[in-house]
């Protein structure tokens, strides 16, 4: 690695030329194979989304969200149209292409359009989409968009330091972890401390190479199982 000092012998980073800020997240859908990441708008995803979340009876999927469980689909349509549909957090609706219907959201949020940096989170797959090729494919289109046709340079996932399955699902995408801040925040009247993972342009190029690799057509049988786990993919890679 190249070391850069300025005129007073002090090391200082890389130099980014010619840096330009990049735009803002479009409100347009991204399609795969498998599913469509649309921007949500409650009257045409409600219904569906809060159809699929009552699959998970136990509300196990709302734990470490600040918000919900959502009881009725009144008070859950509610708080779409009041907290979802602005810029920032931009959220969307991925929409499985099996079935036509919503069954999980996401969300691009704390964007730094003029340094290059943006998050994915309020990620919350029903039952219906967990552990399905469309689910790992909605996180890849959301990466392809922010590294491919967007430009930035470091896309970021941040969880509950105690919620293991997002942590799993983040270093199975091939993000790296950076480390826990302590005492972050408040979430439901409990202390969260917040694991923080990222992936930055340099990395990506070979990310998305195994992850494409992954949601080939060839890698399924016809029941849909995977013959090659993603994190072989991952090793594969070079």
């Amino acid at each position: 690695m190249t070391n850069y000092s300025n005129e007073l012998g002090q090391s200082i980073g890389f130099p980014v030329a010619e840096w330009r800020e990049r735009p803002h997240p479009p409100r347009t859908a991204m399609t795969g194979r498998h599913c469509v990441v649309e921007p949500l708008q409650p009257g045409i995803h409600a219904a569906d989304l809060y159809q699929a979340y009552m699959e998970d009876t136990e509300h196990r999927g709302w734990t470490y969200m600040p918000y919900g469980p959502f009881h009725t689909f009144e008070a859950y349509r509610g708080w779409l149209e009041s907290y979802c549909i602005g810029d920032d957090p931009l959220f969307h609706a991925i929409i499985d292409l099996k079935t036509s219907r919503a069954a999980g959201v996401a969300s691009y949020l704390n964007m730094k359009p003029d340094v290059g940096v943006v998050e994915v989170g309020h990620i919350n797959y029903s039952p219906r989409l967990q552990r399905t090729p469309a689910a790992t494919e909605a996180m890849f289109l959301m990466m392809r968009r922010a590294f491919d046709e967007l430009g930035y340079r470091r896309y970021e996932w941040k969880c509950d330091a105690l919620n293991a399955a997002s942590r799993r699902a983040a270093e199975r995408l091939g993000f790296g972890f950076e480390g826990v801040f302590r005492q972050a925040t408040i979430c439901k009247g409990r202390n969260r401390d917040t694991a923080w993972y990222s992936i930055i342009d340099t990395q990506w190029p070979a990310l998305k190479k195994a992850l494409e690799r992954w949601l080939e057509p060839s890698n399924f049988d016809s029941q849909g199982r995977q013959r090659l786990r993603l994190s072989e993919a991952f090793r594969q890679k070079i």
